[in-house]
């Protein structure tokens, strides 16, 4: 496995000793301990150095294989969530939050089903799992989503949408740590901004 395929090990070196600052990589500043291949001993390379590294070969490791996917059905379940809203809800916030969320989500999901296309061949049988998914509603809780109306929907929806994103953010920002493509990176940069700020604006609705 090359190096760069395999996550980096962080280690941020705070030079607290007296010395005279020979483990810091050049630039100073934070560094990053990169593990070394098989037989060869770690290096202490600048952030800078690292993420050139990175960019050298981003081939997609397992984890951005896993978040494409995952983020995919998490993606579908909120869409199921926004379409009951323009009948069922009583908010016109609530109905434009929903038209907004749909809005983002939809070309999100289009662009990780092309960049799944795209990496097929780096593909060698990652885990297709679906069932860890944090922030997910229970089938009982869309059920109960799909029979309120009025107020009632517009407190539930916020209360499961902010979940939901919550759960969206926890696995953009694990995909971020273990993944190793950067365009993955980008699109999980993209989520965490995007539904934090959802996150705020729901929280200021309920």
């Amino acid at each position: 496995m090359s190096l760069v395929a395999l996550p980096l090990a962080i280690t941020l070196l705070t030079g607290c000793d007296s010395g005279s600052g020979d483990n810091s990589a050049a630039g100073g500043g934070p560094s990053v301990i990169a593990p070394g291949k098989p037989g060869e001993a770690a290096q202490t390379l600048s952030a800078e150095e690292a993420g050139k590294r990175r960019a050298e070969d981003d081939t997609p490791n397992v984890a951005d294989f896993s978040y494409a996917r995952m983020m995919i059905e998490h993606h579908r379940q909120a869409l199921e969530m926004t379409q009951l809203a323009p009948q069922r809800a009583e908010s016109d916030r609530v109905k434009r939050l929903a038209e907004r969320i749909t809005a983002a989500q939809k070309p999100e999901i289009a662009a990780m089903e092309a960049w799944l296309t795209a990496h097929a061949k780096d593909d060698h049988g990652s885990a297709h799992q679906h069932d860890a998914m944090p922030g997910m509603a229970t089938e009982a809780q869309l059920k109960q989503l799909r029979a309120a109306e009025g107020k009632a929907f517009d407190e539930l929806f916020l209360k499961l949408m902010i979940t939901h994103h919550g759960g969206a953010i926890t696995m953009a920002t694990d995909a971020k740590a273990q993944g190793n493509n950067i365009q993955i990176e980008e699109m999980a940069d993209d989520v965490i901004a995007q539904q934090t700020s959802e996150i705020s604006r729901m929280r200021a609705m309920s």
